[in-house]
Formats: structure tokens, sequence, C-alpha cells
């Protein structure tokens, strides 16, 4: 129905328009009675065989929202009533921000892609903070990263805000350095600040009576000898893992007319380069850390793919918008299939 009828209407208009005009309609549909419990039929998968214990979390099936989706925890209830394992909000930054001009977010149909460049709007992170605080069930991943008006020389002063701000609401962290909306996030990338900011934020996580598992967000863009550095930081960091990978910057192959548009893209043409980063990563440092595989599932088999090569768990974001929540449970049930 989704592929059908709600998206050839939903496309028709302005992509951004349309994102805060399902969340008012999903918000909506749940304050009907029997509605929660009708969608959570149709798209949840329970069955103890989907269950995955990563990072010392529990996760309930290992199919997530991925970041930027619910940047400011409005719908993460209801959306984990569309069969979701977990939720990652923001990226949230310690002050409100509006983000960079519209318009901003573009959809490439021929690619099956979407194109953004929102530039971490979001409300600030105390006003995530006072969301999550209701929150009784839904296991929420935190994406924080740096105001645009800081200079990365004081990054390590944003992130450490956010972290300290939402540790008690979140069950995992994920630290975000790799967009590529925020002018100069990418220098972070680099071994030095990096290992810099990592090491500040798992020492200050290790005072906590229980700390909470640290990951780390990285580009699709990066050379190999980057991705051995990231391996590299993440041993000497002893943060809990890797997800991989963000948008990139790359246009290779694009046949849609707005492709030029500046901004990260996301969907399949990621499908390919993002399994390639996990199964380096993961065979690089013979399965030393946790990664959380995105970017490019618009199939169950993209996300069998990206499993098999080292990820432990998967999210989505454009595949969600190409085709709708069916796709949460139907790669669910063909990780069953494989199964039996």
């Amino acid at each position: 129905m989704y592929k059908q009828i709600l998206r050839p209407i939903l496309f028709r208009f302005d992509p951004e328009k349309v994102h805060h005009f399902s969340f008012k309609s999903i918000k909506l549909a749940h304050q009907l009675p029997g509605i929660p419990s009708v969608l959570k039929k149709m798209f949840s998968l329970e069955d103890k065989r989907l269950e995955r214990e990563v990072f010392g979390l529990k996760f309930k099936n290992p199919v997530g929202l991925a970041a930027g989706f619910d940047k400011n925890a409005e719908l993460y209830k209801e959306l984990s009533n569309l069969g979701f394992g977990f939720i990652e909000i923001g990226t949230v930054t310690p002050k409100a921000q509006p983000g960079n001009p519209k318009k901003r977010l573009f959809r490439l149909q021929e690619d099956s892609a979407i194109i953004n460049r929102m530039g971490f709007n979001n409300e600030g992170v105390d006003e995530v903070v006072k969301r999550l605080r209701k929150n009784t069930d839904v296991l929420i991943g935190g994406n924080i990263g740096k105001n645009k008006v800081t200079p990365n020389e004081d990054a390590v002063d944003d992130y450490d805000f956010s972290f300290e701000a939402l540790f008690d609401c979140v069950d995992y962290f994920v630290v975000n350095v790799s967009s590529p909306n925020t002018p100069n996030l990418r220098a972070l990338q680099d071994k030095e600040p990096l290992t810099k900011l990592l090491s500040y934020l798992e020492a200050k996580n290790q005072k906590k009576s229980k700390p909470k598992p640290i990951l780390l967000k990285i580009a699709p863009d990066l050379t190999e000898s980057q991705l051995l550095d990231i391996i590299d930081i993440v041993k000497i960091t002893k943060i809990a893992g890797v997800i991989a990978t963000n948008t990139t910057i790359s246009r290779e192959g694009l046949a849609s007319e707005n492709k030029h548009e500046a901004g990260g893209l996301s969907g399949k043409p990621l499908t390919k380069s993002s399994t390639e980063v996990i199964r380096f990563l993961s065979e690089k440092s013979h399965k030393a850390f946790s990664i959380i595989g995105v970017g490019g599932i618009m199939t169950p088999e993209d996300a069998l793919e990206k499993l098999d090569a080292g990820a432990s768990l998967v999210q989505l974001y454009t595949g969600f918008v190409y085709e709708g929540p069916g796709l949460v449970k139907a790669i669910n049930q063909a990780i069953l299939e494989r199964m039996s």
C-alpha cells in the first residue's frame, strides 16, 4: 500500500514538508484508539531468535532507525511500533540551531537516493532530554555533534556537554564527526583530534557507575589508510564500536537531474561502498569491535549483505523513506528464514 498509493502522492511534494507532515500524521494516528496495537501487529515481528546482545545491550531485533529521522526525539515511541529494534535520535547539539538555509533536502528518484544538507538542525539537547525522560521501553541511541559556530579546537566542549546532558536518557552514544554539512566537521576525523575527543569522552564515561557504549560514526569516503587509523583509534580509545557509514560526498554514477546539489548523498548508490567499509573494518580488525551497518539498505538482501560483511546490527533511513515500514519486517523475516 505504501509504495503503490502513499509514496507516489507524498513524492509530489517538497521532501522536508512531507517529513513534517508524516511526523504529524504518525503522531495523530497513534492518538486514535486501537491504532498503535494495529500498527504494531502489522509491522513488528516478535521472535526471540531476532534478539541480539551487542556491546552489552539487548536489542529485540537487529534493525534500527538511523539518526537524522527523529532528530528531536519527538516520535521514538511511535516509530518503535513500526518494527524497529532501536531508535537513534539526533544529531543533537548543545544549543538549538536552525541548520542550513532551505531548500536543503532533495530526492533523487532515478537513483533511489536522497541528498541532504540539513546542517544539524535541532532544538538543542535540553529539549531532547525533556522528551526522552518519558521513555520507558524503547532502546535509544544518542547521536551527538557540535554547533556550527563552535570552532573545531573547542569541539570537545560541545560533545562533552551533550554527553553529560543525555547520559541518563540514552542507552548508547554516537559521536558524529562525519556529516559533510557542518563546515570543517570532517576534519575531526583526522587521527590526532579524533583520538583526543574519543579518549576524553571514554575517560568520562568510565568514571560513571554504569558506563554507556560509545560509538563513532564514520564517512564512507575514507581511504584504506584512514580506515586503518580508525581501527587503531578504536583500539587506543577503547570505545565500543563504529557506525559505518554516514552519507557520501561522491556523485559517481548518478542519473538524476539534481545530482549536483551540495550535501550528503544517501540511499542505493551507497549500498556497495558502505558494505565494503564494513567488511574492511571487520576483517582488518579481526572483529575486535562491533559495527552497526547503515547506508543504502533498500532490500532485505542489502541488510543481509551488511550482516555477512561483519555488522552486528543494521540501520535504515533512505530505505525507510522509499520502501516504507514494511522493509523493517521484511528484513527481520529474511533473518529468520536463514535460521530455519
